[in-house]
């Protein structure tokens, strides 16, 4: 069996996998001051809710942008299973060309999307990942990285107002009733839900008019099913991309 694992700085997503069968997912709190020890014990109780154990996998893939979160899941591996694990952009690469000015700035996390989303929806196409940033990544006809755009996520951006703005306070994300807010707590969740869907939508306006052709429109992430049924431009939600992506790198390197 394979463990995935996608690190990401708010969120850590987890899928136990036989063969191409999800068996099992979970997405916890990113939490980079765990050791291996803990995130051992961790692991161990989410495995057994599913009928599971370490005994059961033979291997391990990590994406992960949160180095201190690396270096511990390295050593739950190296400690309780005795094999080292697949570190995408490390131990191994995701497989795909990236045709960007310095491959090694783009994040393990948006490359192994790529490769899930072209696997499953094929090119060109948008991947808009809903994190701790909202990312916009695209893929060309032929399956290459092309680039993308990075902005501040909703949640960052959020706590920012309410942080600075004194008599604002947070909300629930919630879709209001209607876009002019009758009191604050609607006004608010307005400009949030409708404010970033709108930003999405006239992103993935301006990356269509410059890749040229029609264009696949795929929403993943934590945050996605806040906004994604009010992006217009949204045609399919794919919360597990990423974990799918790391299954397709394991079996090409399994098979190489």
């Amino acid at each position: 069996m394979l463990l995935a694992i996608d690190v990401g700085n708010t969120q850590t997503v987890i899928g136990a996998y036989r063969g191409s069968e999800l068996v099992g997912h979970w997405r916890i709190s990113t939490d980079s001051n765990k050791t291996g020890d803990e995130l051992a014990l961790y692991y161990q109780g989410f495995l057994m809710l599913k009928g599971l154990s370490f005994a059961g996998f033979d291997a391990v893939i990590i994406s992960s942008v949160v180095p201190s979160a690396t270096m511990s899941l390295k050593h739950m591996t190296n400690e309780y299973w005795d094999f080292e694990p697949l570190i995408v952009g490390k131990n191994i690469d995701a497989g795909i060309d990236v045709l960007v000015d310095n491959p090694r700035e783009v994040g393990p996390d948006r490359l192994v999307n790529a490769v899930a989303s072209y696997e499953r929806y094929g090119g060109p196409n948008i991947v808009v990942d809903f994190g701790t940033a909202t990312t916009l990544d695209a893929i060309s006809p032929a399956g290459e990285y092309l680039g993308g755009v990075i902005a501040p996520g909703i949640e960052i951006s959020s706590q920012a107002l309410f942080t600075a703005a004194a008599r604002l306070t947070r909300v629930d994300m919630y879709r209001p009733p209607s876009v002019i807010g009758k009191n604050t707590v609607w006004s608010l969740q307005s400009g949030i839900i409708f404010g970033f869907a709108g930003q999405v939508d006239r992103l993935v306006e301006l990356m269509r008019d410059e890749l040229g052709e029609k264009v696949t429109v795929v929403a993943t992430g934590g945050l996605a099913e806040v906004i994604v049924d009010e992006c217009r431009s949204v045609q399919f939600h794919d919360p597990l991309l990423t974990l799918h992506g790391l299954r397709l790198i394991y079996e090409r390197e399994k098979s190489d």
